[in-house]
């Protein structure tokens, strides 16, 4: 049995046990206070009861019909039990003031083992009181967090009956109608407050507390997060949150991804055992160049643009760009994907008024048919001398621009970046001023 369950269990016990004893004494005793103690303690015994069973209910995991799990029974429960504790306050204040008017001339018997049984309550209530309070704590129990405040109302109840006893004994006989009132009116403020916590749970309100901390959380990333909505909400001692991000639309899927992870970490570092959902929009504040790329590059068969450039017409914003595609494409065709690359950036942003486009072939990458041995000693030589070693590897490429070649550099892993760099740039100088018929190197560094 789990800890919460067992803790439960035995407030049933300690519930019950205490109805019989306020009722039989005040019974025996025709006190109002402590029959009125005993109605309270009969809804404890009903709250206790349905909280044994809605924790049993709240443990089970989601399923089909319960896709966000079953934490909201803990709170039914606990409204279910305010309407007991508003009936009984409503009873027991009509009865206190009857007595008050002089319309029930009941006599109060005050014996000492009366007062025994109210001491042994008062024990009871706070023994209680403790217990469950710290095991809701614990196990952030809705359910438990009741009882222990009902247990503790409880107690300040046992308290006033008591005091109104020993006055009634002392010949005041109001003072145990007086008590009755008091524990009345508890019960009624403890069932308020029941109403409107729970209330709020079950009607989604915000946790204000929970939602402070995962905004905070999210406030302080680093990179900077945009986040555009936070939304949240409680069950069953369990945080739900629901965040929409904005990351530059130009973005890679990983990138958003990968923000989305970071900050689902956040929120769950600053609310353990929270469900968060995570969100990715494209930023509506992104540059206006890089909606442009972003709406460009989406059209299928656009390989790249460049050049992008944007013009103020007499308070219109028209856009220029260079637009490369395969080099194997008809004019009509390449002509085809230009309009619809211009209708695209139309569409997606209503700020620009016109398109213009240049149309570019794609420079496509062929293998060299034959590297002169000289050119491949000379990057040999030239890697040697700069790093101590032969490259992890060397290939040559022949493009329209003329011959590339492509390095990859084996180097010192704790080496730092900067001398990485450095080291690369100097290879690529040395290759290009001894061999200008190279026009470019490319230089890979690795550990």
């Amino acid at each position: 049995m789990s800890p919460q369950r067992r803790s439960a269990l035995v407030s049933v016990a300690a519930a019950a046990t205490l109805v019989v004893l306020k009722l039989s004494v005040g019974l025996a005793t025709h006190s109002l206070g402590l029959i009125s103690e005993a109605a309270h303690s009969g809804t404890d015994l009903v709250a206790a009861l349905l909280t044994f069973f809605a924790i049993r209910v709240a443990s089970r995991p989601a399923d089909v019909t319960h896709q966000f799990g079953h934490g909201k029974a803990e709170h039914l429960s606990a409204l279910a039990e305010a309407g007991f504790l508003v009936v009984v306050s409503l009873f027991i204040s009509l009865r206190a003031l009857e007595r008050l008017w002089g319309q029930s001339a009941t006599h109060v018997s005050v014996t000492w083992y009366a007062l025994v049984v109210v001491g042994v309550v008062l024990v009871i209530d706070a023994t209680r009181t403790v217990v469950s309070f710290r095991t809701s704590r614990r196990y952030e129990s809705a359910a438990l967090a009741s009882n222990a405040l009902h247990f503790g109302s409880d107690f300040l109840g046992s308290a006033a009956v008591l005091t109104g006893l020993l006055v009634a004994r002392g010949g005041y006989q109001e003072g145990d109608a007086i008590a009755a009132l008091f524990v009345g009116v508890l019960v009624l403020i403890g069932a308020s407050r029941l109403i409107k916590v729970n209330v709020d749970v079950l009607m989604d309100r915000a946790p204000a507390e929970a939602e402070a901390a995962a905004l905070a959380a999210i406030e302080a990333m680093k990179p900077s997060i945009e986040l555009r909505r936070l939304r949240m909400r409680q069950a069953g001692g369990r945080q739900f949150a629901d965040v929409v991000i904005g990351v530059p639309p130009g973005a890679a899927v990983g990138q958003g991804h990968a923000a989305a992870d970071a900050v689902e970490e956040a929120v769950e570092r600053a609310l353990p055992n929270a469900d968060v959902v995570v969100h990715v929009e494209p930023q509506e504040d992104a540059t206006l160049r890089e909606r442009v790329h972003a709406a460009a590059v989406a059209v299928p068969r656009v390989r790249e643009v460049h050049n992008i450039a944007l013009v103020d017409v007499g308070g219109r914003t028209e856009l220029s760009l260079h637009l490369k595609l395969p080099g194997e494409l008809s004019l009509d065709e390449a002509h085809e994907v230009a309009e619809q690359l211009e209708r695209a950036i139309c569409a997606a942003i209503p700020e620009i008024a016109g398109v213009q486009t240049h149309l570019e072939p794609l420079t496509e990458a062929s293998e060299a048919a034959e590297v002169g041995a000289d050119a491949e000693a000379l990057v040999l030589r030239v890697v040697r001398e700069e790093t101590g070693r032969d490259p992890r590897e060397l290939r040559f490429l022949r493009t329209d621009g003329g011959l590339v070649a492509f390095l990859t550099l084996g180097l010192d892993g704790a080496s730092r970046l900067a001398d990485a760099h450095a080291r690369a740039s100097r290879i690529e100088e040395r290759i290009r001023r001894e061999r200008p018929d190279v026009a470019d190197v490319i230089v890979h560094t690795e550990p």
